[in-house]
């Protein structure tokens, strides 16, 4: 079979949430804005025709969106050891930027954490284990393998529509933990991604105090991550395994971009 005869048999099941005024966005970036530039009418052709087009103001990692390498630094270098002083300017990163994620097409696994605990939502403070993940991996009946995208639900996209509470910055988040973060690196995965504003386990009241998930996985292992993902219509499927496709815009020197997640099912 050719690929573009299975690419239109396949289901395409969206991963993303939509991006409009008044979205959850964490407080450390410009929230999401469009308005209408010109409308129908202001200006007219001489055939009658008539253009529309809007202006979008927003940060990178607003709505669900990847996590460049040059994102997070420790200790001010970053992935690689690059001395982030030395890369950085006012155009962005000269490396490790969101442009330098080639478009990627793999594997994607979902390790369904809720389901794996038998509830919709996971606790707001409920840490994701390195058992957690080998667990759920079990009950999937799939091994994660180097270069896979393995997707983590928490089913917190419930929370959306309630932007208070899916921030997490009063009642805290689910996400995993620092050894569930080396249990990812350990299997060289290609990507990994969640559905809360940062992929990280948020105590209550701590907000975005430190993030040692994405220093482990961005900084030390150089694995990319998605944010703010739509695993619901997924979980519905009921699909551990799927083809994934990924890409960002082509922001150059950026430390984030807007992405729209594809699963591929062929059954």
């Amino acid at each position: 079979m050719k690929l573009w005869q299975a690419l239109r048999e396949a289901r395409v099941v969206d991963l993303a949430h939509e991006l409009r005024r008044g979205i959850p966005v964490s407080p450390n970036h410009p929230a999401f804005q469009l308005a209408l530039l010109r409308r129908h009418g202001d200006m007219m052709r001489p055939d009658g025709g008539s253009a529309a087009n809007e202006v979008i103001v927003m940060g990178g990692h607003v709505g669900t969106h990847l996590d460049a390498l040059a994102h997070v630094s420790q200790d001010g270098r970053l992935h690689g050891g690059v001395v982030a002083d030395e890369v950085t300017s006012h155009t962005g990163f000269a490396v490790h930027g969101v442009d330098s994620f080639e478009p990627l097409t793999c594997r994607g696994i979902m390790l369904d954490i809720a389901a794996l605990h038998g509830v919709e939502v996971l606790p707001d403070d409920y840490v994701v284990t390195a058992e957690d993940l080998a667990a759920a991996e079990e009950r999937a009946g799939v091994t994660v393998q180097a270069g896979d995208a393995v997707l983590i639900r928490s089913g917190w996209s419930a929370h959306y529509t309630d932007p208070a509470r899916f921030l997490g910055q009063v009642g805290g988040a689910p996400g995993p933990g620092p050894a569930a973060a080396e249990w990812l690196a350990t299997r060289r995965v290609a990507v990994t991604g969640a559905e809360t504003i940062a992929y990280e386990a948020i105590a209550p009241g701590a907000g975005h105090a430190t993030l040692p998930v994405h220093r482990i996985l961005l900084v030390e292992a150089g694995i990319n991550i998605v944010e703010v993902m739509d695993l619901s219509r997924l979980a519905e499927t009921g699909a551990a395994e799927f083809g994934f496709v990924l890409a960002p815009l082509k922001l150059v020197g950026a430390t984030g971009s807007p992405v729209r997640p594809l699963a591929l099912l062929t059954s």
